[in-house]
């Protein structure tokens, strides 16, 4: 007997897929039900099985401690499999292109994660994928650790509203996520950065070289490291030099708030951006944030698969 081969028709962009690039594709309102199931799954890790019997690919061009295993836990926990494709496990470390790996990875996978050190592979990937496409990081963004710091702030305060975050240090992808996700959410974002390593103008956040005067007040006080994996090596040094001032140090979180606390992505480096006395101490929520990575990043799938 001969089989007619049926040819899957071409996609047309008919029904396009939900990406999350840079965090500029929810709504307020969208972001505020994302924290709130966020929070609904942390508390019940195992109540959601929106990935049963699907894979999610995540490709990784950097090492990853937080992004990797949180993404893998959380896969888990919504009932599928992770994928993880580390650099020269695919065909792209023998010159295929992205977008022949999106259209492949599409008919396989559920939705597509990327830990890329090129805006340009993101933008590509997701062109060409009919599944979702989400930022993993990227140089200019990292959206699914904003998810997990404004989680982290709504676990504490409740409403978000009118709260005052202040970033000191490299104002990085990650300062400039915090201040396109935190202004959805209605948070006052600072930078404090010296010139040269600031944020550009319009990007959402109040921008200023005074460490001090970012800090006055503030419900938050955040940083990051100095030199990130996509800087030179060989301006190390320099970077150190530049950002000596903008560390966060009990003498800078006693000019916040009351109650205030501090954040940190992580990786750490104590002494540098941020102290021992305070990354250990009583006056951070540094670990239920790195925790609150794979909750946020469990509500992002369900909405992008929704």
């Amino acid at each position: 007997m001969r089989v007619a081969y049926i040819a899957r028709p071409p996609y047309t962009g008919a029904a396009l897929p939900r990406h999350f690039l840079t965090g500029t594709e929810l709504s307020a309102a969208e972001l505020d039900a994302l924290l709130a199931r966020a929070l609904q799954l942390k508390a019940a890790p195992h109540s959601s099985r929106a990935l049963a019997g699907r894979s999610v690919a995540l490709l990784f061009e950097h090492p990853s401690t937080r992004t990797r295993t949180s993404f893998e836990a959380g896969i888990v926990e919504l009932g599928g499999h992770p994928m993880v494709l580390r650099p020269g496990e695919t065909q792209l470390a023998r010159g295929e292109s992205v977008r022949d790996t999106a259209l492949v990875l599409s008919r396989t996978v559920a939705a597509i994660g990327l830990r890329t050190g090129s805006e340009a592979t993101l933008a590509e990937l997701a062109e060409h994928s009919t599944v979702p496409v989400l930022n993993m990081l990227s140089p200019e963004h990292h959206p699914c650790q904003a998810l997990a710091d404004l989680m982290t702030m709504r676990e504490a305060f409740g409403a978000l509203a009118g709260r005052r975050l202040a970033y000191v240090g490299d104002g990085n992808n990650v300062a400039r996520s915090l201040a396109i996700l935190g202004g959805l959410a209605g948070v006052d974002v600072t930078v404090a950065a010296p010139a040269g390593h600031q944020l550009e103008p319009g990007a959402g956040a109040r921008l200023t070289e005074d460490p001090a005067s970012a800090a006055a007040g503030a419900d938050v006080l955040y940083t990051d490291v100095w030199v990130s994996m996509g800087d030179d090596p060989s301006t190390a040094d320099a970077r150190r030099a530049a950002l000596a001032a903008y560390r966060i140090d009990d003498a800078l979180l006693d000019r916040a708030a009351p109650g205030a606390f501090a954040l940190h992505c992580l990786p750490a480096h104590p002494g540098e951006e941020i102290t021992a006395d305070v990354l250990y101490g009583g006056r951070q929520r540094i670990w239920d944030q790195a925790e609150n990575r794979r909750h946020a990043q469990k509500a992002l799938l369900e909405w992008l698969l929704a």
